[in-house]
């Protein structure tokens, strides 16, 4: 099937491991959905400030993105060399 969960949950266990920072980055864009509902709601003052911390998970995110993607580039070159 499809939707097998001992299928897919190895995968996604990898996939977060090789991406430290994509937890950050998908609670980032789960916070501007809540944006723009406050947004909706005209509720300026809450969507402001759920704007600053998805901003902070952003930021996080990406920072541990750039700290993996070095690793990876530095596993790489030693690879090659070998």
């Amino acid at each position: 099937m499809f939707f097998e969960i001992n299928v897919w949950a190895p995968r996604i266990k990898r996939y977060f491991k090789d991406n430290p920072g994509a937890p950050f980055i998908i609670s980032f864009q789960l916070l501007l959905l809540v944006c723009a509902g406050l947004l909706i709601q005209e509720n300026l003052v809450m969507a402001n400030e759920v704007a600053v911390y998805a901003y902070f998970l952003l930021v996080i995110g990406v920072i541990l993105q750039l700290i993996a993607y070095l690793r990876h580039g530095n596993m790489m070159e030693k690879k090659s060399d070998d």
